[in-house]
């Protein structure tokens, strides 16, 4: 017998339409809450704040950019970075 079957033939239309509903609306808290989860961490942050997250130098910095390690975006003549880019490109070391 199937544990994740549903008996609907003594659900009223009211009673149906209510569990969907409250099933659309759990799903779209379940998206909300990814989505701004995952909008916060592409946050830009500025060179300095590059710098001072990941403890390096600016050589070092502009060496990864160059080597494609890290991801630029410039706007206005200045430079901006994603923490999700850089969060992503931190690998952790096996033992």
């Amino acid at each position: 017998m199937n544990t994740n079957s549903i008996l609907l033939q003594n659900l009223s239309t009211e009673q149906l339409t209510e569990l969907m509903g409250n099933v659309f609306q759990t799903k779209l808290e379940d998206f909300k809450k990814e989505f701004y989860t995952q909008t916060a961490n592409d946050d830009l942050m500025s060179r300095e704040q590059v710098l001072e997250l990941l403890q390096i130098n600016a050589s070092t910095l502009w060496h990864w950019q160059n080597k494609g390690r890290v991801t630029v975006y410039k706007f206005a003549n200045k430079c901006y970075y994603k923490r999700s880019e850089l969060m992503s490109t931190i690998t952790r070391l096996k033992k």
